[in-house]
């Protein structure tokens, strides 16, 4: 049977540490465990329960401390895991079973379905999301092709049904988001995967200061030539929040054009929605909110064409006087958030 090595980064994870390496026991193989400044007893608990603990003196970049952590393992594979995270006796049994399957298989990674992430609103937009969880430490290069051979890169990723109760404790996004401003005055190049996550954890959890101190950052990101058409219109999405803060009409209108270049989105239209709902015109406003909900899609929030937009309606129906409407949108709304994946 392959070994495997847990490995973790910490920093303050007392209320919840023991319970993530107690439901792993058994499971992995040996626990390494690397701190990045602990006040609290996190190191004290993950030496009781038997982990290998480190000092990492933190950068600023969890790449680095996840880089160092998996440099320490010795397993077979290295699962990857957060604190807040654990294992009911169900997936226990699925997981001690991929384990005894991987024996008889080539697989470089492995993906778990990451359950409960949306008790806090971050930048996931779903309750359940399969992700890597499971990594080969060393990888063995293959050739292949009988002529114009090249070296196999891909790696060999295979999905499980091992599913990770998800239990945070607070909500991220303020340190999320620092992390991103502080990468941007590094002069770090956000790549097109960060540009996305940034631009979606302002409209999941950001808050208006949040917004205006990005704004730098995505309007430069809105000129740059070398920007996909993807991130040109994340950017405009945050650019249209910041000129209905600002009351700006002018950016409004160049950044809900930019991203009707090609289908509008529903971020961009719940914008709209709002900045017409502001100056009381509200029948515009129900045009927008009305667009955002059943005419568009949503590129970065699953709520800006889900529930939010039908609630912004209600609210709408309701300033006209119109309960009935109101409440139907009202139960669509709930409906919406009911059947949501």
């Amino acid at each position: 049977m392959v070994t495997i090595s847990l490995c973790m980064i910490v920093k303050n994870e007392e209320d919840c540490l023991k319970r993530c390496l107690d439901s792993l026991k058994g499971i992995v193989d040996e626990m390494v465990v690397v701190d990045t400044g602990s006040t609290d007893r996190t190191k004290e608990i993950a030496k009781e329960c038997g982990a290998k603990v480190m000092d990492f003196a933190w950068t600023g970049d969890f790449s680095d401390a996840r880089n160092f952590a998996f440099s320490q393992a010795a397993c077979d594979y290295i699962y990857s895991a957060d604190a807040d995270e654990e294992l009911d006796e169900e997936n226990r049994k699925r997981f001690m079973q991929l384990k005894s399957d991987l024996s008889e298989l080539d697989i470089d990674i492995v993906q778990m379905y990451y359950c409960n992430q949306l008790e806090f609103r971050t930048v996931y937009n779903f309750d359940r999301e399969l992700r890597p969880k499971l990594f080969k430490r060393v990888r063995h290069f293959v050739w292949e092709d009988p002529i114009h051979e090249q070296v196999i890169l891909d790696p060999v990723i295979c999905n499980s049904e091992v599913e990770i109760i998800h239990r945070p404790k607070e909500n991220h996004a303020g340190r999320d988001l620092e992390s991103f401003r502080r990468a941007i005055d590094q002069g770090r190049r956000l790549s097109t995967r960060l540009h996305g996550m940034y631009a979606r954890e302002l409209f999941m959890a950001g808050t208006d200061d949040d917004f205006i101190k990005a704004k730098k950052f995505f309007t430069e990101s809105a000129l740059d030539n070398s920007r996909g058409l993807d991130e040109i219109k994340q950017s405009s999405c945050v650019l249209a929040h910041v000129a209905v803060l600002e009351d700006d009409p002018a950016a409004l209108l160049k950044y809900s054009l930019k991203d009707a270049i090609t289908e509008m989105s529903s971020e961009m239209c719940y914008e709209l929605g709002d900045y017409y709902f502001g100056k009381r015109d509200i029948d515009e406003a129900i045009v927008w909110y009305y667009n955002a909900a059943y005419e568009c899609s949503s590129i970065l929030d699953i709520k800006k064409s889900g529930s939010l937009p039908r609630l912004a309606l209600a609210r709408c129906y309701r300033e006209l006087g119109n309960e009935e409407q109101a409440r139907d949108y009202e139960r669509e709304a709930s409906e919406v958030e009911e059947n949501k994946d």
